[in-house]
């Protein structure tokens, strides 16, 4: 990942649970000297991390508008407070939601679409290029085919 995207003081890292999550955790040496503020669906993994500063935002998908409502404004609050210079998300749904306000709220924002998808991007992917300033996939003929760009994969 460019260097030249995160050379901020403050990031807000977005992953869902699951491979999302994992994903966002292989990513954690590019923000070695930055203040990072992790929020994630479940409750846990954080401390599993050994992580300090990690928020529980509610999961949400496409079939649970009311989750996502709520996701919506739990984040428009947690994006506020923090204040973040960078978003990054691995995805899913919450993620894209975090670029979208986070875009609007000033942010500089990226999206690295999940390596589970080798053959195309991603729903919220494709949702999320609109909000994205870099909008990354980790393979290299699904980013030729999309026009995302592409720097290596985090597996």
């Amino acid at each position: 990942m460019s260097n030249k995207m995160i050379q901020s003081r403050k990031v807000l890292a977005v992953a869902s649970g699951g491979g999302h999550w994992e994903q966002m955790m292989l990513l954690r040496p590019a923000f070695a000297d930055l203040a990072v503020t992790y929020a994630t669906t479940l409750s846990g993994l954080g401390e599993r991390a050994g992580l300090a500063n990690v928020r529980i935002i509610p999961d949400c998908n496409r079939n649970r508008p009311m989750q996502a409502v709520l996701c919506v404004v739990q984040l428009a609050l947690l994006i506020a407070r923090v204040r973040p210079d960078v978003i990054i998300t691995t995805g899913a749904l919450p993620g894209v939601i975090a670029l979208a306000l986070g875009k609007r709220m000033g942010a500089r924002t990226i999206w690295v679409d999940s390596v589970a998808n080798a053959e195309e991007l991603s729903m919220a992917g494709t949702k999320a290029k609109r909000h994205a300033d870099l909008w990354m996939s980790q393979w290299p003929a699904v980013a030729a085919a999309t026009g995302a760009e592409y720097e290596g994969s985090v597996l």
